[in-house]
């Protein structure tokens, strides 16, 4: 049981956002943790030559070779940066005397399953679309991993100019953009579904929503103005405060829904500290810090979207109708700490399968019947007939012989 769970969660591992965290889609957080592990292997090493991408890749090549290069990471929300520096050569004088090869920004969105890998040649992951090989022998390289391919790069690109401040690391700015846009048809929709509106939340994604909405007891179809209307004329109508001031208000009245859009995904990040680890990875932080999201005891249904929100108790009145839990594994506490995982019941045929299967039925014994009725099948034939000049053709009906058998 325990190698069973060892190597799900190997496979978990395979579409979170590096060989870190969390077995889920990559957000703000494994982003961010993206780019910290990019910085520290990163540092120090020489890369060199052209940038390398697989040929199953529909991505853009990435039109940078250097005989000598360094490269640092950034994240924002749900991209990271990686910026290619070449090294200038002491004996050229200048960057340009080198070869005119100019610094470029790299911008990657990690779709459902990207990370970075920095391993040798030799063990190159099998879904490493992006490389970057280091000019050491043995020759090593940082590799952009994607199963599933649904993450993307662009060459000399910038943040996307549609998504809004960082959660993280503009909390202001995004505080800001939020409460002045509350008119924007997007706050008529359910608080869950907006909040994975990347023009406002630039970080949040589906455990993150479930996490924020469980902590505050806030339904998941609700409107998310009606949720967000009241932070609006409490912060445009009191006075600027001192910092000791917010502070004890914090203490009394507790954290609002935008406050732990900032807080939450950096308490992630805290798990994750120790930086990624592809060799040893431990999802047991991670599952321990979740509440709500995949957790024993919590409901869950698809959003309109088709998205999965876990939550407790209502729902809310902007549920969508008939809607049904999806068939997903459930992590499940047990007392010490340790988890299994909740064994699916068998599923249970529909009425239109089940008829389905009793009209094949049906047909299959119709195949191994005997015909009734083959002595008076009529057969029709077109012959032609002679009738003056022209030949015309009229249709013959024939019997065919009866079966005495």
């Amino acid at each position: 049981m325990v190698a069973n769970r060892k190597h799900k969660l190997e496979l978990l591992l395979s579409i979170s956002a590096g060989p870190i965290s969390s077995p889920t889609m990559p957000e703000g957080p494994e982003l961010h943790l993206a780019s910290l592990f990019v910085n520290r292997v990163c540092k120090g090493v020489v890369f060199t030559g052209a940038v390398e991408k697989s040929e199953v890749s529909k991505c853009p090549e990435v039109p940078f070779a250097c005989n000598a290069y360094c490269i640092s990471a950034a994240s924002r929300g749900k991209e990271v940066m990686l910026t290619l520096t070449p090294i200038k050569n002491e004996g050229a004088g200048s960057t340009a005397k080198a070869g005119l090869v100019q610094p470029m920004n790299v911008v990657l969105r990690f779709g459902m399953s990207g990370f970075f890998h920095f391993t040798s040649v030799e063990e190159l992951p099998k879904h490493a679309h992006l490389r970057f090989y280091t000019n050491e022998q043995p020759h090593r390289a940082l590799s952009f991993v994607d199963a599933r391919r649904f993450g993307s790069w662009q060459p000399n690109g910038t943040w996307q100019p549609d998504r809004g401040p960082c959660i993280m690391f503009e909390y202001q700015s995004f505080r800001d953009n939020v409460l002045s846009h509350l008119s924007d048809r997007a706050f008529d929709r359910p608080i869950c579904e907006t909040l994975l509106n990347q023009k406002y939340f630039n970080g949040i994604g589906n455990y993150l929503r479930a996490e924020i909405l469980h902590r505050l007891n806030i339904s998941p179809f609700v409107k998310a103005r009606s949720v967000l209307e009241g932070l609006q004329s409490k912060e445009f109508s009191e006075p600027a405060k001192s910092d000791s001031e917010e502070k004890r208000e914090v203490k009394s009245e507790g954290p609002d829904l935008l406050r732990l859009c900032h807080t939450v995904p950096l308490e992630v990040v805290q798990l994750g500290g120790k930086g990624y680890n592809p060799e040893k990875a431990d999802y047991s932080n991670f599952e321990a810090w979740l509440q709500c999201y995949s957790v024993e005891g919590m409901k869950s249904v698809r959003d309109h979207n088709g998205r999965t929100i876990w939550f407790k108790g209502d729902p809310g009145p902007l549920a969508p109708k008939d809607s049904k839990s999806p068939k997903v594994k459930k992590i499940i506490k047990k007392e010490g700490g340790d988890y299994i995982e909740q064994k699916k019941l068998p599923k249970k045929k529909s009425t239109q399968a089940a008829k389905r299967d009793v009209k094949k039925a049906k047909e299959s014994q119709d195949d191994t019947r005997p015909k009734k009725g083959r002595g008076t099948q009529r057969k029709q034939e077109v012959v032609p007939t002679q009738t003056g000049p022209r030949m015309q053709r009229r249709r013959v009906t024939r019997r065919s012989p009866k079966d005495t058998s």
